[in-house]
């Protein structure tokens, strides 16, 4: 998820940090103005046109209260080919998707690009869109707490001192909208802007929790989907506590891959030293930690949380060795991004929908000692990120949600592509294969041999995009699923993008 790597100060573009640009609003039942979009915290694409879309905020009480809902789209398709919109989520949950665009531009095949005009959105709540706030400045949000690391001998009594603090924090200053930033009601935005852009159906593509977004989405409106891509994926039944919990074994499951290449930067001379090595450094930290210019004290467990949101990917890796070096001083100190503040989105809104989402999308466990258990099974037998993954959070003391979770089902259209790596640490394998399940026969999935957050990966060419491609264009989906290698290394396969697409 992207608000980790924030949190850790691993910021992938810079935030721009100029005045907002306005996007051009829309009156609801009026046709959509385009106009400028605001800052991109990338590289924009010029063509990139912007508006504002108005949704209900409780879609119980549709003729209440509106929120607004920033859009985007690049207009790529060629007239004769054009086929319809193709909108794209980041992930997160609260990742600002509105600029996702200007990157799927430089990587989808010009087929696909002549069959869609592409679209992206910031979710409800975040960023351009109404966003809200847990009233904190990101200094209030310290990393180890937010990701919830037990204490060095397993104590989760801080964990839950913050997480009831931040719960009522986020209650408090998340106004009437806090409640409604849902997976579900996402999802329902989504249908309002197929209707404003004039769309009989929408296609999808996205990863992470958009997995589960795009999933939910095809479950509450089957005949108005076209063709979704699903990477990275979610179990629709695990959300969101044991979905989370999964974060323990799958660091275990990409540790060797860090190790392989820790061997080759003198980190140990096998995986197996690399890994007891790394356990002897985070309990050292413990003990005494070392201070960063910028980052202050680092203990074991931001060094936990650094190791975690660089392994998404392994273009990432040595990152991870130079902190280790650093750690143990033989190396200078590694940068670290502080984001940049954007006028008009309060410094904790990822945190603040991550949380709105995670905790009002499903009830969490109630019971202090369900967590205790879970962490101290999980030490014991993932110790690479010493029980964070099942550890509490916020949610335990969140109101009841304010409707039931989707049920993710296999009734709908055979137009689902899902997409994954063997030793995604995010979203991890068995995540998948729960997905998997729960769409039958409206899905196939494309494995790779990777550990990659993400298969559909310019920096890593594979028959994932291959098949991805194939089938946003000419609706193919795979006979069976399959698995597949990624592709040789040759000049002509180097790195399309200098950081990963997938980011949530």
């Amino acid at each position: 998820m992207s608000w980790v790597r924030k949190l850790v100060g691993v910021v992938l573009v810079a935030l721009v940090s100029a005045v907002v640009m306005p996007v051009v609003a829309v009156a609801e039942g009026s046709a959509v103005v385009w106009g400028d979009c605001p800052p991109d915290p990338g590289p924009a694409d010029p063509r990139l046109r912007c508006a504002t879309v108005k949704v209900p905020l409780d879609y119980r009480a549709p003729g209440g209260r509106k929120i607004e809902i920033a859009v985007s789209r690049l207009a790529t398709a060629k007239p004769g080919l054009r086929r319809g919109l193709l909108l794209h989520n980041g992930g997160g949950p609260g990742e600002r998707s509105l600029h996702l665009p200007s990157r799927y531009a430089q990587v989808y095949s010009q087929d696909v690009l002549d069959r869609y005009d592409l679209v992206g959105f910031d979710p409800r709540g975040v960023g351009y869109s109404t966003p809200i706030t847990c009233g904190r400045t990101a200094a209030q949000l310290p990393n180890e707490w937010v990701l919830p690391f037990p204490a060095p001998g397993g104590s989760i009594s801080g964990n839950v001192a913050f997480a009831r603090d931040l719960a009522r924090d986020c209650l408090a200053n998340g106004g009437d909208l806090v409640r409604h930033v849902t997976t579900a009601n996402t999802a329902r935005d989504m249908d309002r802007i197929r209707i404003a852009l004039g769309e009989r159906k929408l296609s999808y593509s996205s990863g992470s929790y958009g997995s589960y977004l795009g999933a939910v989405y095809a479950s509450l409106f089957p005949e108005r989907t076209d063709r979704v891509v699903l990477d990275a994926n979610v179990d629709p039944n695990r959300v969101w506590h044991h979905q989370w919990a999964l974060w323990d074994s799958g660091a275990e499951a990409r540790f060797p891959d860090f190790a392989a290449w820790a061997v080759q930067d003198g980190l140990g001379t096998t995986q197996d030293e690399v890994r007891a090595g790394f356990l002897a450094l985070v309990k050292k930290l413990d003990r005494t930690p070392v201070v960063h210019p910028k980052a202050g004290p680092v203990n074991g467990n931001l060094l936990r949380a650094i190791f975690r949101a660089y392994s998404y990917h392994s273009l990432y890796f040595p990152e991870i060795g130079a902190w280790w070096h650093f750690l143990e001083g033989d190396g200078p100190p590694p940068g670290w991004g502080d984001p940049s503040d954007v006028p008009g989105i309060p410094q904790d809104n990822s945190v603040a929908v991550l949380l709105a989402v995670t905790c009002g999308d499903t009830l969490w466990p109630r019971d202090i000692d369900h967590y205790r258990r879970e962490v101290r099974e999980n030490r014991a037998k993932y110790p690479i990120l010493g029980g964070m993954g099942a550890n509490i959070w916020p949610c335990a003391f969140w109101p009841n949600p304010v409707e039931p979770a989707v049920r993710v089902t296999d009734r709908g259209p055979a137009n689902v592509l899902l997409l994954q790596t063997l030793r995604d640490p995010g979203t991890p394998y068995a995540g998948a294969l729960g997905m998997r399940s729960a769409l039958g026969n409206r899905a196939r999935m494309v494995t790779v041999t990777t550990g990659n957050h993400g298969a559909y990966d310019p920096n890593t060419p594979s028959c994932a995009i291959t098949a991805a491609h194939r089938f946003l264009a000419a609706g193919t989906l795979p006979r069976h699923d399959l698995t597949c290698d990624p592709d040789p290394t040759t000049a002509a396969s180097a790195p399309l993008l200098r950081r990963p697409l997938l980011t949530g």
